[in-house]
């Protein structure tokens, strides 16, 4: 097989195969690469030494058995029995849940959680959104700290274990969505420097020099990642990525990494003849993230929209710190705005950011399935100080009022795990990393930063700590037990909604129209011939709906509106409506 290598400032490059050396060659039609031909089958260890320095992993590795620092193993996609014919399933009508392979179950490993995957199918979930698997140093973690982007992490079961994931997910009718990270890499375990310039001073991030995506160089930097991404969708059978924080790739070409990568999946889908997604997170609130290329777009197709969540929580805690503060005026009136325009900040002015923010979406062009809609994600939960889950301070009616408002809006929805049943386990930030010094840094940033909104260094969970992973995993025993059963058989019976009822999947932003009243914390949708009505108080709502309609659904018992066409809604709960 052949072993290639892109280091252009190298001047010798040794291939260390089964424990032995074989010289590599300059190719003489691509600059910077060196090449070698040996045999080698699933399974062998090898490395690249440049310059007579040490052995490193490949930066294209598909597996790294021994972690980051370890050596590169090959891998033979050609050799897994893939059982599911699948056909794909694309974002329209999906219903995403995001999961995360370390604290899904108690084993943190793909095999385990594939065997909780009929769960999710039983819900009417259609989509699983992984969270990053690359691997990283130490067990646990988040996996945005990845370092090796075309390898799969060894504790949660190597390719190998994905694969058998995806399958099965597969097999049991859902799409399979894989964050990746494009950004940043780890801080520990990174060892794509000794290659080349694949990052550059020219730009500087949170996490130090930028990935390099437009300075010199870049042609092959861009090639790596567009190959990692593609390598993901093509050997894995995977339905989509996400990407992760596309706001902070610095990137001044014309034709920009995102648009080159967006084309390429296009035609990687047709050349599959099944449907692949690109779905960002952003917080540029910027259309022309998913907007068509032709049209001066990315050409992305979904993009996260954290103003709809901003609006959400404010208007179920009453939270008003960081960047709530912009909802917290009238939290009902900026989330009719966010389900009627997608974007808050469409221009407007932000106060947490001192200036003006965004730009106004077409709702007549633009489909609703582009942004998706979601009251707890990862980062909403773990970037909290304890972790701690709307459940932690919510009544189980509003967390019913949360779903109702993301299972029935008009946005493509997004779970987080466990959220379904109202889990009362926290996600906390977790780490594992295995340098002592990082481990500190961590531990004594993650409490500084904490330490300035008032909490002591002794309340916030040591991320090092094997606890703080253990508390944040699933408790699967909650979801037969009350309150939680109760709550689970609610996001069902919504999504069973969203399926059978064509109105709820009406792509028309356009379309929606609302009602509310911020003094009486209620809010009602109406989305065709249905109205969905939330009562977020205290106390019982009376809301003048102006008609009549039939009870579809509701989570507490409640009469159709009456002849007056006033609706009575008990305190803390909702209620889905027909004029049919």
């Amino acid at each position: 097989m052949l072993f290639e290598v892109w280091a252009p400032e190298a001047e010798s490059a040794v291939l260390r195969l089964a424990g032995e050396a074989r010289t590599m060659r300059p190719d003489p039609e691509r600059a910077g690469w060196w090449t070698a031909e040996a045999e080698a089958a699933d399974g062998d260890r090898y490395g690249f030494r440049l310059d007579g320095g040490p052995v490193r992993p490949d930066p294209r590795s598909r597996r790294q058995p021994d972690g980051p620092d370890g050596e590169s193993a090959v891998v033979d996609h050609e050799a897994f029995d893939w059982r599911s014919d699948w056909a794909g399933r694309g974002l329209p009508g999906a219903v995403l849940y995001e999961l995360h392979i370390g604290t899904y179950t108690r084993e943190g490993t793909f095999d385990a959680a594939a065997a909780r995957l009929g769960h999710l199918a039983e819900l009417g979930v259609t989509h699983v959104s992984l969270m990053p698997v690359c691997p990283f140093p130490g067990v646990h973690g988040w996996g945005y700290e990845g370092v090796s982007l075309w390898a799969v992490h060894e504790p949660y079961g190597g390719p190998e274990g994905l694969k058998r994931f995806v399958d099965t997910a597969h097999g049991l009718g859902l799409a399979v969505v894989l964050d990746v990270v494009h950004n940043h890499l780890g801080p520990s375990g990174n060892h794509l420097p000794a290659f080349g310039p694949y990052f550059t001073e020219t730009h500087h991030t949170p996490w130090g020099a930028a990935v390099n995506l437009d300075a010199a160089g870049s042609d092959e930097v861009r090639a790596f990642l567009r190959g990692s991404a593609l390598a993901w969708l093509r050997d894995y059978r995977l339905d989509g990525l996400r990407l992760d924080a596309v706001h902070a790739l610095a990137d001044t070409r014309a034709l920009t990494f995102l648009e080159e990568l967006s084309a390429a999946t296009d035609a990687l889908a047709a050349e599959l003849g099944r449907p692949l997604a690109l779905i960002a997170e952003s917080d540029l609130c910027d259309p022309r993230t998913t907007a068509p290329r032709a049209e001066g777009g990315l050409g992305l197709h979904a993009q996260w929209n954290d103003d709809f969540h901003h609006g959400l929580h404010t208007a179920l805690t009453g939270e008003s710190q960081g960047y709530y503060a912009d909802f917290a005026r009238a939290p009902l009136a900026g989330l009719a705005k966010t389900v009627t325009h997608a974007f808050f900040h469409d221009g407007t002015y932000s106060g947490f950011r001192g200036r003006r923010h965004g730009r106004p979406v077409d709702v007549t062009r633009v489909p609703a399935h582009r942004f998706v809609g979601y009251a707890q994600t990862h980062d909403q939960i773990g970037n909290r100080a304890l972790g701690d889950r709307l459940s932690a301070t919510l009544s189980p009616g509003l967390l019913a009022c949360a779903a109702a408002l993301v299972l029935t809006g008009p946005f493509t929805p997004m779970l987080f795990m466990g959220e379904e049943w109202g889990a009362r386990t926290p996600w906390q930030f977790f780490t594992d990393h295995t340098d002592p010094e990082l481990a500190e840094a961590v531990r004594t940033g993650r409490r500084r930063e904490f330490a300035a909104h008032g909490w002591t260094a002794e309340e916030i969970p040591d991320p090092q700590d094997p606890a703080t992973r253990d508390r944040s995993c699933l408790d699967w025993e909650e979801p037969g037990r009350e309150p939680h059963a109760r709550l689970h058989a609610w996001y069902r019976e919504l999504i069973a909604l969203r399926r059978a009822l064509p109105d709820l999947g009406d792509p028309d932003l356009g379309a929606v129209r609302t009602a509310y009243d911020d003094d009486a914390h209620w809010l009602v949708l109406r989305r065709g011939e249905l109205r969905i009505a939330v009562n977020l108080g205290e106390k019982p709502a009376t809301i003048p709906l102006g008609g009549g309609g039939r009870v579809v659904a509701a989570w507490l018992p409640v009469d159709p509106p009456g002849a007056d066409g006033t609706l009575r809604l008990p305190a803390e709960s909702c209620v889905v409506l027909s004029d049919i």
